[in-house]
């Protein structure tokens, strides 16, 4: 357009420069013009003319030129009006279409023209972002925005608007859209341009985010870590230190963390670090304790490393006073769980999930419960419904009641306890105590034994009672400070008091002053007064006081526990009298009874002298010394000679006896050989065994052995039950000789298949001088048993008898081995 705008003003110019040329256009001057005209000749003037002439075409075409300029220049302006005129139109639509597109688009745009003017909104935002539609609340961010990114969206836009710095951040909305906010400027303006993140961008902005928050954690973290009291530190793939904290720098005594890291100081043992280093290649965490200087210090230390993807992190927590306290707490509790084992009452511990963290053994044995099965934990609902099925429960009438009311405890701040009676009979104390855990602690007593006791003790608080009222002795009970605390009528009866004023609890001083009346012996209350006031016991009074009314009467003073004494008197004035009758009858039968010893030691000795004699004239009659007799003098002589050696046996067992009940015999101890005595014992009854054709069988082992004994008298023990035997047998009858080895004794057994004895003798078959026929046999002078229990006892032993009437009889004998033996037994 403008190229033809052109060639139309060079064609108008074109035309004016031609007709002034022609003389189109007439010449004029003006007077002025003219009278400047030098005054010329002719060819002056012809030149004049010319030269006029050549300076009005000049000047024509300079017009020419000019005129034609000016309507160039007005065509110019003409295009240049139209030109601008379209291209506002066309900036106008561009407008248009740009203010239609913003707010096509679900995007806000804020424009602020200066730092004052007032911001113009365009476009909006989708409803599910929870922007204001107006404009007012739209821009009062901290309305719609969350409080942390309104708070860095204001910040931004005031450094755009002042310091023209441009941003490009993300903000959530308070219902949790994501917006993409862009500052930027343009010249004097200040542009923000806020729409919604989704899709790629959303992410991309969300990682962002996160990315920025792991940061600022990371960074909080790092000063966390230096703030914390553990060593922490974290290892590259190689196991180097890349980074640590300042506990760790402390506990190896660097300067700071930087220095640990360049000089790779390490803090735990290369025992440690391999295992960490095997686990960390393993993907395997690690944790155990390990022993490590820390600020110059041996310490025990618990190693926590996990690997991670790039190397592994790690930290040492010091548990020395942990490890100590743990041993001391393991310690103590082994100790309180002997302690509570050794209680009688049953503990049962339980946890705020009702299950049982702890027993002791009076528990599982009250219960009869398995400690296997305990140690399962099971609940206490378990526990109970396992006793009741065993019958171990108190019976119930509704049991699902009564088991709701019993774990009620559990929710309950207050202490229960109750009485539980047992269907065995049982009567349990239990006491329930809430745990400061919510837990329950059960302590389960059986009281079955106290509450018999308290039962009888009240039973026999009464009897006493009655007791003491009825005795006929008199009895007063004093406390520790001296007072009466207890006394029976009788007390009262025989000192003549009154039972109201004994009933004040007078004191012992007051008592035995009201006593002097009837017998003032000071002597006696003295000792009294000193026992009853005693507190240790220590001075015991007893003794007898002869009223000046002719009665006697008894008193003693006996400790009872808890300090108190018992003071008693009794009437003795008719057993005074009896005792001294008795005293004269007992003084009159020890002298009968000396004299009677006397008599049998005198006769027995003065009959043993002519009975030597008789023996030894008959002996030397039978010999052949004094020549042949017949056979009727041989068998007087020999009758003679039998009776005068059993009148020697009895005479010697009677002073054996006397000598016994006497105290006077002493044994001689000396080792003998058992079977060597069995078998002497036996020798000098062998004449009688053939002449009644008994059979004589002796048991004793060859490695019997020895004892220490008075050999004389058990071998007299020995042939005196021999010889009983033998009295008692039948002819064709068997005896039967045992002796045993049985730890520290020596037990002798003699069996025969005799008569046997009755079972009315048997009391008295010890008893001197009781004797027995059977069967047309002479018994006995009846000493022989006596005897042999005297010298058996007198050894520490014993004797037994067993026996049946026609079935033969079996005495047992047993002597310890050692005197030693013997004084335990006698003992």
């Amino acid at each position: 357009m403008a190229k033809r705008s052109a060639e139309r003003i060079s064609g108008s110019g074109r035309a004016l420069w031609r007709a002034a040329l022609l003389g189109a256009a007439p010449l004029t001057l003006s007077s002025a013009e003219a009278q400047t005209l030098p005054n010329l000749s002719l060819n002056g003037m012809e030149a004049a003319l010319n030269n006029v002439a050549w300076a009005a075409v000049t000047a024509g075409t300079a017009l020419a030129a000019l005129i034609a300029f000016t309507l160039f220049l007005r065509a110019r302006r003409d295009e240049r009006l139209v030109a601008a005129q379209r291209e506002a139109a066309v900036l106008r639509t561009a407008l248009d279409r740009t203010e239609a597109l913003l707010d096509a688009d679900d995007q806000k745009t804020v424009v602020w023209e200066s730092a004052t003017s007032e911001p113009r909104v365009f476009g909006g935002l989708a409803e599910r972002v929870g922007a204001p539609s107006d404009r007012a609340s739209f821009l009062a961010f901290s309305s719609w925005l969350s409080v942390d990114t309104a708070g860095e969206l204001e910040a931004a836009i005031d450094k755009l608007r002042r310091q023209g710095e441009g941003f490009c951040i993300a903000v959530r909305a308070a219902g949790g859209a994501l917006l993409e906010a862009t500052g930027r400027t343009s010249g004097r303006r200040a542009v923000l341009r806020l729409r919604e993140l989704t899709g790629e961008r959303r992410s991309l902005a969300e990682l962002k985010e996160q990315a920025v928050y792991v940061i600022g954690e990371m960074s909080a973290l790092r000063a966390l870590a230096d703030l914390l009291p553990l060593p922490l530190w974290r290892r590259n793939r190689t196991g180097r230190l890349v980074w640590v904290n300042a506990a760790y720098a402390r506990a190896v005594e660097a300067d700071d963390a930087e220095a640990v890291v360049a000089a790779g100081i390490e803090l735990l043992p290369a025992r440690a670090r391999e295992a960490m280093r095997d686990a960390t290649r393993d993907g395997a965490s690690y944790d155990d304790i390990a022993t490590a200087t820390m600020a110059g210090e041996r310490r025990q230390l618990r190693i926590l490393d996990q690997p991670i993807d790039d190397g592994a992190i790690g930290a040492a927590i010091d548990v020395t006073e942990l490890q100590d306290t743990r041993g001391e707490l393991v310690r103590i509790t082994r100790s309180n769980a002997r302690t509570v084992d050794q209680l009688t009452a049953g503990i049962a511990v339980f946890g705020r999930d009702r299950r049982i963290l702890f027993h002791n053994a009076a528990f599982r044995s009250l219960w009869g419960l398995s400690a296997d099965w305990l140690a399962a934990k099971p609940e206490e609902s378990t526990i109970l419904d396992q006793l009741r099925s065993e019958r171990k429960l108190p019976e119930q009438s509704n049991y699902r009641d009564w088991r709701q009311k019993h774990l009620a405890a559990y929710d309950g701040e207050d202490h229960r306890e109750e009485l539980w009676h047992l269907p065995d009979g049982r009567t349990l104390r239990v006491v329930a105590l809430p745990n400061a855990d919510s837990g329950m602690t059960y302590i389960y007593e059986n009281v079955t034994e106290q509450l018999s006791l308290e039962s009888r003790l009240t039973a026999l608080s009464h009897l006493q009672g009655e007791t003491l009222d009825h005795l006929a002795e008199a009895v007063a009970v004093f406390g520790t400070d001296g007072r009466l605390r207890l006394f029976n009528p009788v007390f009262a009866d025989i000192w003549r008091l009154s039972p109201a004023m004994l009933r004040d609890e007078p004191h012992i001083s007051d008592v035995i002053e009201a006593c002097q009346a009837l017998h003032d012996d000071r002597r006696a209350w003295g000792d009294i007064h000193a026992a009853v006031t005693d507190m240790d016991h220590e001075g015991q009074a007893a003794g007898r006081m002869e009223r000046p009314d002719g009665s006697v009467i008894d008193f003693a003073i006996v400790a009872l526990p808890e300090g108190m004494s018992m003071l008693t008197f009794v009437d003795v004035t008719d057993s005074a009298r009896v005792e001294r009758v008795l005293k004269e009858r007992n003084e009159a039968l020890e002298a009968a009874d000396r004299l009677k010893s006397d008599f049998i030691q005198h006769v027995s000795y003065e009959l043993r002298s002519p009975l030597q004699t008789i023996i030894g004239f008959s002996e030397l009659l039978s010999g052949a010394a004094s020549g042949d007799l017949t056979k009727e003098q041989r068998d007087y002589m020999d009758h003679i000679e039998s009776s005068s050696r059993s009148l020697m046996s009895l005479i010697n067992d009677i002073l054996d006896l006397a000598t016994v009940d006497a105290g006077i015999m002493s044994l001689d101890i000396a080792e003998a050989d058992i079977a060597a005595l069995v078998r002497s014992s036996v020798d000098g009854l062998r004449d009688r065994l053939s002449e009644q054709r008994i059979s004589l069988s002796i048991d004793v082992p060859e490695d019997v052995g020895t004892f220490q004994v008075d050999e004389h008298r058990v071998r007299q023990i020995l042939f005196n039950l021999v010889s009983n035997a033998i009295r008692f047998s039948n002819a064709g009858g068997d005896i039967r000789v045992e002796a045993r080895r049985q730890n520290d004794w020596i037990v002798f057994r003699i069996v025969d298949n005799g008569v046997g004895i009755p079972g009315d003798l048997m009391p008295a078959i010890f008893q001197p001088f009781e004797t027995r026929s059977t069967r047309g046999r002479r018994g006995g002078a009846g000493l022989g048993l006596s005897i042999v229990k005297s010298l058996v006892e007198l050894h520490g032993g014993g004797v037994d008898i067993r026996s049946e009437e026609g079935e033969g009889t079996t005495v047992t004998v047993r002597i310890p081995v050692a005197p030693a033996a013997m004084a335990v037994a006698a003992a």
